[in-house]
């Protein structure tokens, strides 16, 4: 990182006390002794994904983004990034589609490490990441999810890419940043876990990000005898990976919470590739951001989501 990167350090107030934030590192310190008056609370959700386009060279069935080739104009990102980063949100998610296929995916990397404090990570397929993009994006991400459905045949037979190939280049996913694995959970890939645990670790993972299978178009949500298998299996894992859970399947899971006052849009947003503020990918409620404030919209999202419960 060069002399112009601002401070690492991202203090943020909320129901739970202070959370104290350095992107660098990825220390997390919540100082609940303080409690912090609600007048001073972030506004901005904790952590925002934004779906740069939805492009993809890969045709998983599992996939929630829309088949087009829509994609969001550089200077609204860099407008949004700035307003989420002055109002308290500590990170940002890159996806698509897939983002290495942005045009400007490193300049933006770049600059959301030059100009704001917002800790960046994105989730890529992994076989676009060569030697050139590798060097183009050090010292500017600070953690990559891959994903990896299961392996060597059952990952082919769901990705339609080498796997060989996949593990090759987590090397230069390594010489980037710290990273970790996403894994969708169905009836294919779970029998494959431990074996991604192995290999996973052994290219230089930290992280198991588990993704139990949503319902998209004409794909099922995991059956409830596979979820509970997967249960099963996290109550017995003792491998080398940090294990983490998505929310919408935590319920029955062993997780730790200490922001259980952050939840929903306090916690987390996404923004899809054609500029849409909605709860999570998988929701069908969302409001066009269009030239207005995040927080407006945000604000306005929030509002529509109380009304649609009632």
């Amino acid at each position: 990182m060069d002399s112009h990167q601002p401070d690492t350090w991202q203090l943020r107030g909320g129901p739970a006390g202070l959370h104290i934030f350095n992107r660098n590192t990825g220390l997390n310190v919540l100082v609940d002794e303080i409690p912090v008056p609600s007048s001073l609370h972030s506004r901005a959700p904790r952590q925002v994904s934004i779906a740069l386009t939805n492009r993809c060279d890969l045709a998983c069935v599992h996939c929630y983004a829309p088949k087009s080739r829509d994609e969001l104009r550089f200077d609204a990102i860099t407008r949004w990034l700035a307003e989420l980063d002055a109002n308290g949100c500590l990170g940002i998610g890159f996806g698509g589609g897939e983002p290495t296929l942005y045009p400007e995916f490193a300049r933006l990397c770049q600059h959301a490490a030059r100009e704001t404090r917002l800790s960046v990570s994105f989730t890529t397929h992994g076989h676009h990441i060569d030697r050139e993009l590798a060097e183009r994006l050090r010292g500017t991400v600070n953690f990559i999810r891959v994903s990896m459905d299961g392996v060597g045949a059952t990952y082919e037979s769901i990705r339609r890419k080498s796997f060989p190939e996949l593990i090759a280049n987590l090397d230069n996913v390594r010489d980037i940043s710290r990273f970790g694995v996403n894994v969708v959970i169905n009836k294919r890939t779970l029998p494959d876990l431990d074996e991604v645990v192995r290999i996973a670790a052994d290219a230089g993972a930290c992280e198991l990000l588990l993704l139990p299978q949503m319902p998209v178009r004409n794909v099922q949500a995991i059956p409830e005898d596979a979820l509970q298998d997967l249960c099963r299996w996290v109550n017995a894992y003792k491998g080398p990976l940090t294990l983490c859970i998505n929310e919408a399947s935590a319920d029955g899971f062993p997780i730790c919470d200490p922001l259980a006052g952050e939840r929903g849009l306090r916690a987390y947003a996404h923004i899809d590739a054609m500029g849409v503020l909605k709860p999570s990918s998988y929701s069908k409620t969302g409001v066009q951001l269009g030239e207005g404030s995040v927080l407006q919209v945000l604000d306005q999202l929030a509002d529509e989501l109380v009304e649609n419960d009632r």
